[in-house]
């Protein structure tokens, strides 16, 4: 079941640490003692270049290793993508393997060791099809749960980096304001201009919550394609909202992406937390993954939910996506135009399940390290006018959900008349314009 929030990373102009670059030369360190490193480079010496063809020879590639799965994608002899499984129960380790090739080439590697007993990964190298290694990346436990990537050299014992998984929520102050809950991958919340904006209670914590791993830490990362290249969504569409709206009282959720039941709990805590507004940037084809928010949603009346359309490149009144296609009065539905008003490339669209349109094509935000970066699609719609109704709130403290969406639709004209019949409601071209 993917959930998916468009994200595209372009110009990078200034990076601030949260990479943390180590001195050359020191040791990487990992709950495995190293011998998943090395079990890996093994594996790189009897795959590439030309073993991992021998199917005959691989059950014996791997001395204490049994192949226990191999199996083939494209043509008979001439597969176009090989996964091989090997276990060693005497070491606990298994090691996955994905070979590419195309043109009878082999191109990439790809071999990751995991924890054989608890299914854990541990280290991934990515190997060219001569044997270089590409990239390299370990994951750093501590009491079960994974909270450092370690950046290995390519020799895989040498770290240059790491980057925080589950840090700690940096203690401060409320600062009031209109109350915005915000649903995706997390936030860096180690930026001050992200930790400055959180909502707080009366110690100083956070009102953030991780529904994923079910903690008080809803750091930026979405492992659903791999734990060893997080994709970093939230805080880039945080950082639209926060410039956007400088009246935004944040609280961060991190989706559910294990069991999307507890987007009903997510909601309960969105009301307790005194939210008027849900942002929910991200989505997936299945009605059914989003029942237990409908529900939710249509027991909060005065909540505001506005949820993005999705970047299919489609119409989503014939092929639907949700949460964007549930017939919800509290919620509003937004896609991606350019400067113009029309469809951006790629972003969803249709005359009845899509309600307004704004630009939100190459938009300056903040990367989850603190660069500043161009991000564009129906995500980064969904700030620009979250920031809108957050403005109109805080000239009306007393509107609820109805209000804001009248008054929303009250800013939209129609788009070029080569765009009619892309939205219901029509194009607001300039929402930060917007301030009553």
């Amino acid at each position: 079941m993917p959930l998916r929030g468009h994200l595209t990373t372009q110009t990078v102009r200034a990076v601030a640490a949260v990479l943390i670059l180590l001195p050359a030369g020191v040791p990487a360190l990992a709950e495995d003692g190293g011998e998943a490193r090395a079990a890996i480079l093994a594996g790189a010496e009897q795959f590439c270049p030309e073993g991992i063809e021998k199917s005959a020879a691989l059950a014996q590639a791997l001395p204490g290793y049994v192949l226990t799965e191999l199996e083939d994608a494209g043509p008979p002899e001439q597969w176009l993508r090989r996964r091989l499984r090997f276990e060693n129960a005497g070491s606990d380790l298994a090691l996955d393997v994905m070979a590419y090739r195309s043109g009878g080439v082999l191109h990439r590697i790809d071999i990751e060791a995991r924890a054989l007993a608890a299914d854990r990964p541990l280290t991934l190298a990515i190997l060219r099809g001569d044997c270089t290694v590409l990239q390299a990346r370990a994951l750093l436990y501590e009491a079960g749960s994974a909270q450092e990537l370690a950046i290995l050299a390519g020799n895989l014992e040498t770290e240059v980096g790491r980057e925080p998984l589950n840090p700690p929520v940096p203690p401060g102050v409320d600062v009031g304001g209109v109350t915005v809950a915000h649903v995706d991958s997390g936030v860096n919340y180690l930026l001050p201009r992200i930790a400055s904006r959180l909502a707080r209670d009366a110690k100083g914590r956070s009102l953030g919550y991780d529904f994923w791993d079910l903690d008080d830490r809803p750091f930026d990362g979405d492992i659903g394609r791999s734990p060893f290249f997080p994709q970093r969504h939230g805080t880039r569409v945080a950082s639209l909202l926060l410039r956007e709206a400088p009246q935004v009282r944040l609280v961060p959720y991190r989706y559910p992406r294990p069991d999307l039941g507890r987007m009903a709990e997510l909601v309960a805590a969105a009301a307790s937390a005194d939210a008027a507004i849900v942002l929910i940037p991200l989505g997936s084809t299945k009605r059914a993954d989003w029942e237990a928010f409908e529900a939710a949603a249509r027991a909060q009346p005065d909540l505001l939910f506005i949820v993005s359309a999705g970047n299919d490149g489609r119409d989503i009144d014939a092929r639907p996506v949700y949460p964007a296609g549930l017939p919800l009065d509290n919620m509003i539905v937004v896609t991606s135009s350019d400067q113009a008003g029309y469809p951006a490339p790629g972003s969803n669209w249709g005359a009845l399940s899509v309600d307004l349109m704004v630009p939100a094509e190459l938009q300056s935000v903040t990367g989850f390290t603190g660069e500043t970066v161009e991000a564009s699609g129906s995500s980064f719609a969904v700030p620009r006018l979250g920031a809108l109704a957050a403005r109109l709130k805080a000239a009306h403290p007393g509107w609820r959900a109805a209000d804001l969406k009248r008054a929303i639709f009250a800013h939209a004209v129609p788009p070029p008349p080569e765009a009619s019949g892309a939205v219901a409601r029509g194009w607001i071209p300039q929402p930060d314009a917007v301030r009553n």
